[in-house]
């Protein structure tokens, strides 16, 4: 049974910093493309940011230069340090898993995290 859990989200003020942490289960981690989706009531899901199997990274242009993805094959986490919040990075983000990136929003979720950026 695949289980990707979540951690880390919270309240924080604008400017701030949170890092979430995603914990695979059931899946070879290693073989799987990780990422983070986002999603607000009323607005279509993003894709926040993906890691390849070969650590190859994507953001979305929203998110560049301010989050980091990175991915801990031994430990089986994913995580996103988001530095710099702005209350429209406010959403419940998702951690994703799939044999490749291209099919990050068709395969295994986790149940989600909400990020509030608020003052």
């Amino acid at each position: 049974q695949v289980q990707l859990v979540e951690s880390g989200g919270g309240l924080v003020q604008p400017g701030g910093s949170l890092r979430l942490s995603c914990a695979a289960s059931g899946i070879i981690f290693s073989q799987y493309a990780m990422g983070w989706y986002r999603r607000v009531p009323g607005k279509q899901r993003e894709l926040v940011a993906a890691i390849a199997v070969d650590s190859l990274t994507i953001y979305a242009d929203s998110v560049k230069g301010r989050f980091t993805i990175s991915r801990d094959n031994a430990k089986n986490t994913m995580y996103l340090q988001m530095d710099n919040l702005k209350p429209e990075d406010t959403a419940v983000y998702y951690c994703t898993a799939a044999p490749n990136i291209a099919s990050l929003a068709y395969n295994y979720w986790g149940q989600g995290t909400q990020v509030t950026v608020s003052s």
